[in-house]
């Protein structure tokens, strides 16, 4: 289990550091380019890698937690059996 939460308090600190990147990096940038308002290509790249971390690292932070939630519900429900 503590193999466990490390996976998600690592996951769940790349997510911060990556949303915080973006918000200091490329303020108000969609990383799509939009034709409407011209946007460098070099902010719409920045902030398309970095919502791609961010949207990872969520993914196996959440993952992580469910799966440590089911193995402490196991364990839980075979201490009641016994």
């Amino acid at each position: 289990m503590k193999s466990a939460w490390k996976l998600f308090f690592l996951f769940a600190a790349v997510f911060a550091l990556a949303f915080g990147a973006e918000r200091l990096l490329v303020p108000h940038v969609v990383p799509i380019g939009l034709g409407d308002e011209p946007q460098p290509p070099w902010s719409v790249e920045i902030a398309f890698v970095l919502r791609a971390i961010e949207l990872m690292s969520a993914a196996v932070a959440i993952i992580s937690l469910v799966l440590m939630l089911l193995a402490w519900a196991r364990q839980l429900m075979q201490r009641r059996a016994h």
